[in-house]
């Protein structure tokens, strides 16, 4: 299996070129050097298929690579997709970490309110604003604010107004 992981990190060099590059270069470049690499990594895989035991943590992860040959090698045919979901896996990590420890919460209603807070500190996230700072600010000012305007304080509309 030594030369696939050689391989896979020739694949990984290729990424690292490819991240400062537009769409459209990104899947140029991909071809020119990606498919080649995949190319190879496939006809090892073919290979080896038939002098390792199927059932062997081996044989279980080349049946699997190239059951799946085709997902795993779509990020070649658009420059706008990863070479693997390490981005969202990053994006999720902080909710499978904690679902064990959301199990005890206390209540029902200790639960709810986790639960609102998490929608906050992930829409303030998403909005690229401080969780800590928006929700400082919102607090301090809320009681004041006028009803008829409840979305103004919302992370995405806080982040353009405090621009």
């Amino acid at each position: 299996m030594g030369p696939a992981l050689l391989l896979i990190a020739q694949l990984y060099r290729v990424e690292s070129q490819a991240r400062q590059m537009a769409p459209k270069d990104r899947h140029e470049l991909r071809q020119l050097q990606s498919r080649p690499l995949l190319g190879k990594l496939s006809d090892y895989l073919l290979d080896i298929r038939t002098e390792i035991l199927p059932k062997s943590p081996d044989g279980c992860v080349v049946r699997y690579t190239l059951k799946n040959w085709t997902a795993l090698t779509r990020y070649c045919e658009d420059g706008d997709l990863a070479i693997d979901n390490n981005a969202t896996e990053r994006a999720i990590r902080g909710v499978a970490v904690g679902r064990n420890n959301w199990t005890f919460f206390g209540s029902d209603q200790g639960g709810k309110t986790a639960a609102a807070l998490r929608s906050f500190v992930a829409s303030c996230q998403r909005a690229g604003v401080d969780p800590f700072a928006w929700l400082k600010d919102v607090l301090s000012r809320i009681a004041a604010h006028p009803i008829t305007r409840l979305a103004d304080p919302l992370p995405h509309n806080w982040a353009t107004a405090k621009a």
